[in-house]
Parts: structure tokens; C-alpha cells; sequence
């Protein structure tokens, strides 16, 4: 680079650097502002002030979660639907069955007592664990409370996550060690990538030792996984999903689903409407497997063709939907449906 380029380029920066520096500082500075307004919502939400005052001091501003924030929630989603063949979800199917596997055979006791408990097979947990956290190898190194209250302060989405961060004061006021509140830079939490609030709801301390302890318990992570799909509408008697042929000449417009749906309008307008199995049956739907599920008369389905008219399709029992709502993805909820099968075939 020239040198006379090279200074002004030099010049440059340092004033832009000069003129970001009390920006940032004006930051840390409104966000200590806003921790007295995180300290009063809390007050107010039943959090004791011996905690806040032991806690509120340790929280700093966390200018990568919002950076990280801004870059995640600034996509779009009304391009094309990629096929589900070849993506990425599909990819990591491959990748996760044989480390699922392993974790099976080292879990199984554990598994089957949850499954024998709560109606969730091994399969399922074990997927949505190894897509959650890599099987636990990788649950995230934030500050939960600090992530939560920055993103907060930050204000796009204050609802939302000021209602987590005080969640995360609740944890610790009902005795949650501080230093375990750690994890991804929007709050989720542990092996199964808990929020605060879900953890409040729905985490389970399967070791019975008292303390559902979601970061150091597969226990205690793999009950509370089940615990959330339960929580979410998941049935033991019936599969998540079966794969079919889909019969020449089906008229998909007939049975398209004519409601609208009012969360994730993407994933769910995909499907078609309800009907049961033995219903599909008759219109000349076959199981690729041979067979179908018993009580094939009472469980309803949806249709959903991944990768368009022509190739595989899927009949989603409701138990697909509990997966979604882990995860609003059809990509996600196939991704751990066809890894669950893998890890339990």
C-alpha cells in the first residue's frame, strides 16, 4: 500500500475509533442505568432483594450478544424452500447417528427408565440432544444473566428478554448455583439448551439428588428433554412420523390445509390438512416400511413432502408437532425425527 494512502487510511481509523469509543462507554452506561429497571420488574416478580443485590453488580454488557443478535434476526425467510436432501439437517443425520449410537449404549438404563416414566423413546432424546448441544460438548460460555439482560437493555425484543433474564434471577433466588447459569448468547442454557423460563417449568432432577442440574446431569438433561415434549403434547403410542409413496395423480390441492396458521406461518402452511392414517390409506398411501402403526384408524396425520411431489413424503402425527415445538423447523423436527431412527434402528 502506498504510504501517503496508508496515513490517511491510518487517520481514518483512528477517528473512527476515537468516535466509537464514548459510544460504547454511553453503552455500559445505559445498560447500569437499566439494571435498576431489571431490579424493580424483578422486585416486582417476586425475586428477593438479597439476591438482586448479590447479583445485578456481577452483570456486565455484553456488546458480542448483540452483535450476534442483530446477525441472527436479520435474515429474511420468504426466498425458496431448499429441498431437505442434501441440506445441512440431512448432513447431520450422518453425522450424529454413530456418536447417538454410542450415547445409547452408554445412557440406556437412564433412557428406558425416562421412557418407561414420561413416554419419550431413547431415539428422540438422544437426537435432540446431539442437535442441541453436540451430545453436550458444546452448551455455550455466556453469562446467561448478563446475555439475557444486555439483549434486554438493548430493546428490540425487551418483552422477551427481560422476561428471561428475570427467570434467570428466579433460578438463582430458588437456590441455583450463580456459576452454573452459563450458555448461548440468547439465554439457552445446558445440555438441552434450556431458557430460563422453560428450565422454571419444566426441568427435572431425575438423579434425585435436589437440583435438576441440566449442564452436569445427562440424567437429569435427558428427563428434562422428555419432560418438555410431554409438556408439549407428545403421545407413547404412536411414531412421529412414517414415511410413504405418495400415490400418482394425488390431488394435492384437495387436501391442502385451509387454515391459517398464526405461529410459524412457514413450517405449518407446508402441511396438509388432518386425516388418519387408515384415511391416507385409502387414498392409496403405502409405508415404505411394509406396515403401518397400529390403531392406524385413530392416529391423525398431516402430509408433508420435503422435497417435493415425486420423492419421499411423510405422514406427521402430533408427536411432530411436540418436536416443533422445540423448534420451528421442519428441517429441524425431520432432522430429528429420521436421527432418532437412526440411533434406535
Amino acid at each position: 500500500m502506498p504510504r501517503i494512502v496508508l496515513a490517511i487510511v491510518t487517520g481514518l481509523a483512528s477517528l473512527m475509533l476515537a468516535s466509537s469509543q464514548p459510544a460504547f462507554a454511553q453503552d455500559a452506561a445505559g445498560f447500569q442505568a437499566y439494571l435498576t429497571q431489571l431490579r424493580a420488574a424483578a422486585l416486582a416478580e417476586g425475586v428477593s432483594a438479597a439476591t438482586l443485590d448479590r447479583v445485578l453488580p456481577t452483570l456486565t454488557f455484553s456488546e458480542t450478544a448483540i452483535r450476534i443478535d442483530q446477525k441472527a434476526s436479520g435474515g429474511g425467510g420468504s426466498g425458496a424452500i431448499p429441498m431437505f436432501t442434501g441440506s445441512d439437517e440431512q448432513r447431520a443425520i450422518i453425522g450424529k447417528a454413530g456418536p447417538g449410537r454410542d450415547k445409547y449404549r452408554e445412557l440406556r438404563p437412564q433412557l428406558d427408565q425416562i421412557e418407561r416414566e414420561l413416554g419419550v423413546p431413547p431415539g428422540i432424546i438422544l437426537a435432540i440432544y446431539g442437535k442441541e448441544s453436540n451430545f453436550g460438548s458444546y452448551t455455550g460460555n455466556f453469562d446467561t444473566i448478563s446475555a439475557l439482560a444486555t439483549l434486554a437493555y438493548e430493546g428490540r425484543r425487551r418483552a422477551l428478554f427481560e422476561g428471561e433474564a428475570i427467570a434467570a434471577l428466579k433460578m438463582v433466588d430458588r437456590g441455583v448455583p450463580r456459576t452454573k447459569l452459563t450458555g448461548s448468547w440468547a439465554g439457552a442454557m445446558g445440555k438441552p439448551q434450556f431458557l430460563p423460563s422453560v428450565y422454571l417449568r419444566l426441568a427435572v432432577d431425575e438423579d434425585r439428588n435436589g437440583f435438576a442440574d441440566i449442564w452436569d446431569s445427562e440424567a437429569d438433561a435427558m428427563a428434562s428433554i422428555a419432560n418438555y415434549l410431554v409438556a408439549a403434547g407428545w403421545r407413547a403410542d404412536r411414531p412421529w412420523g412414517v414415511a410413504v409413496d405418495v400415490p400418482s395423480g394425488f390431488d394435492r390441492s384437495a387436501y391442502r390445509n385451509r387454515t391459517v396458521p398464526t405461529r410459524c406461518p412457514r413450517v405449518f402452511e407446508r402441511h396438509s390438512r388432518w386425516m388418519t392414517l387408515a384415511e391416507w390409506e385409502q387414498l392409496g398411501f403405502r409405508p415404505q416400511a411394509g406396515f403401518w402403526p397400529q390403531d392406524k384408524d385413530r392416529i391423525l396425520a398431516t402430509l408433508l413432502e420435503p422435497d417435493g411431489p415425486g420423492n419421499t413424503a411423510y405422514l406427521l402425527t402430533g408427536n411432530y408437532r411436540a418436536i416443533l415445538d422445540y423448534n420451528c423447523s421442519n428441517f429441524y423436527a425431520m432432522g430429528v425425527g429420521l436421527l432418532a431412527d437412526q440411533i434406535q434402528r
